[in-house]
């Protein structure tokens, strides 16, 4: 994984990988996600940090704790994800973005147009 960056804590970014793998569908309903001790030594970071990480998950039902076999994406966690993120999106990002397309007096046919030349390609 990356090295992290000091804009946000690590727990989040831990969270936000998490979050990214299932969405990727590196990771699918039902499937185990690497254990706390796992992340902790392969990221260098403590294990409470990464803990932190999976509760946030927890409170917002896309993961569960299964006692001695460690955690797991729930059921239906795909959707509930895109639908957490969006909506966290359009509170929290969106606004900031759309200030600055208008500072820069950009218009919609060249947003469009440009989103192929961004590195992960056009939405699907």
């Amino acid at each position: 994984m990356d090295e992290f960056h000091t804009s946000q804590p690590i727990f989040v970014q831990i969270r936000q990988r998490l979050i990214e793998m299932i969405l990727r569908g590196t990771v699918g309903e039902g499937d185990p996600l690497p254990s706390v001790r796992q992340i902790s030594a392969d990221l260098s970071v403590n294990p409470l940090t990464v803990t932190k990480a999976f509760e946030a998950l927890v409170d917002i039902g896309v993961v569960e704790k299964r006692r001695g076999l460690g955690m797991f994406v729930t059921q239906g966690a795909r959707g509930t994800l895109l639908s957490h993120e969006r909506e966290k999106f359009l509170k929290e990002e969106w606004p900031r973005i759309a200030a600055q397309i208008r500072a820069l007096e950009l218009d919609l046919k060249s947003l469009v147009s440009n989103i192929d030349a961004t590195p992960e390609g056009p939405a699907k």
